[in-house]
């Protein structure tokens, strides 16, 4: 491996890391990750909104349409980031109005957008249902949940005077279900929704760690309508079939490309999967006809440096790595395990370092979860 290459790759791991979470000076590590559920918050819904069959994120819906056409498909990628890492239970004052979906965090300024298309959660005002928020990574802490007055329009960018000036839930330290880093994990609670609301509102929620600075907020459209939780907005992206048209380039057969992937195949990501201070994110850059070019980003979210690290993964459709570099591999039928090179073992505290490979695949390339661990 060139050097040039390999720093242009660490670069490379490194931006896309400042635009996923909002790193600042503080030295308590951003390792919490999560955002509501139900109902869904913007980047949830606009996530769920733009999957297609092959991973990649095509927003249907016009407002996530919008928010990444600003914020780009990271924010989507990395949907229960909205985070600050400073906030410390700071509201009015720290997060600017106009600002409260993205909580002031820059990668998601584009959920801040005044639209009345985003994806709507229906809902029936005074009824009793179950709240649920994502556990990408499980720490203590306490959740908010405000509603909207009924003078506030969704043609203008929420502003703290908008809300009801106290919280209508609030819960410490819920129990939750299934894994921590997957899409199915999520800490749970009955909440009851306000009375005497109707029409279009956001339910706005705070989740305020109590073991370190870091706060996580979300905006979370719905219409009292007489709903029980049904979904409208979202398109028709987790359905779009994949394209079988080849790139422009043809992809290299002995060394990693060099180039920029085609503007037609946009990049393919699973959602980070972590254990512990570890997190990894694989991604797709390039696809062709029976094969592709993928990466793994592995990230240190952890409180001392990695002095090497491990990913696996299980492969759902049979694709099978035909060149990697940056790491080396040992495969067992579907299992993949990868382990660090001799020079990108070491990952220092909120850093991280990139792998890559190709691939053969046929039929539909289903996207594995990548779990990773400090070695």
């Amino acid at each position: 491996m060139h050097r040039p290459r390999l720093a242009a790759l660490l670069t490379a791991a490194l931006t896309l890391v400042a635009g996923a979470v909002a790193l600042t000076a503080n030295p308590d590590p951003a390792a919490a990750h999560g955002a509501a559920m139900t109902p869904g918050a913007r980047t949830f819904l606009c996530w769920k909104d733009g999957l297609s069959p092959t991973g990649e994120i095509r927003p249907q819906n016009p407002a996530c349409a919008a928010a990444v056409a600003q914020s780009g498909t990271n924010s989507l990628y990395n949907w229960f980031s909205v985070l600050r890492s400073d906030a410390g239970g700071r509201t009015t004052g720290f997060i600017p109005d106009g600002q409260l979906c993205s909580g002031g965090a820059t990668g998601f300024r584009g959920y801040d957008l005044a639209r009345n298309d985003w994806p709507l959660t229906h809902l029936t005002a005074g009824r009793t249902m179950e709240f649920r928020y994502s556990n990408w990574a499980h720490h203590p802490g306490t959740w908010y949940f405000y509603v909207t007055r009924d003078s506030w329009s969704p043609t203008r960018a929420l502003a703290w005077s908008d809300l009801e000036a106290q919280p209508f839930l609030t819960v410490t330290n819920p129990p939750q279900r299934g894994a921590v880093g997957t899409n199915d994990g999520h800490y749970y609670f009955n909440g009851t929704l306000p009375s005497n609301k109707s029409g279009r509102h956001i339910i706005y929620s705070r989740w305020v760690r109590s073991d370190s600075q870091e706060n996580f907020f979300g905006c979370s459209d719905v219409t009292f309508d007489g709903g029980n939780g049904e979904v409208t907005g979202i398109g028709s992206g987790n359905t779009t079939p994949p394209t079988t048209t080849p790139p422009t380039t043809t992809p290299p057969t002995t060394t990693p490309p060099t180039t920029t992937p085609p503007t037609t195949t946009p990049p393919t990501t699973t959602p980070p999967g972590n254990s512990g201070d570890c997190m990894a994110v694989y991604r797709i850059n390039n696809a062709w006809s029976g094969g592709f070019q993928g990466e793994v980003e592995i990230m240190n979210h952890g409180s001392t440096p990695f002095n090497g690290w491990t990913a696996s993964w299980t492969w759902p459709n049979g694709q099978q790595i035909s060149q990697i570099w940056n790491a080396t591999q040992t495969t067992s039928g579907s299992s993949v395990t990868v382990t660090n090179a001799s020079y990108n073992g070491t990952v220092g505290v909120e850093a991280s370092t990139t792998f890559g490979f190709l691939a053969s695949t046929t039929g539909t390339n289903g996207l594995p979860t990548v779990s990773c661990a400090r070695r």
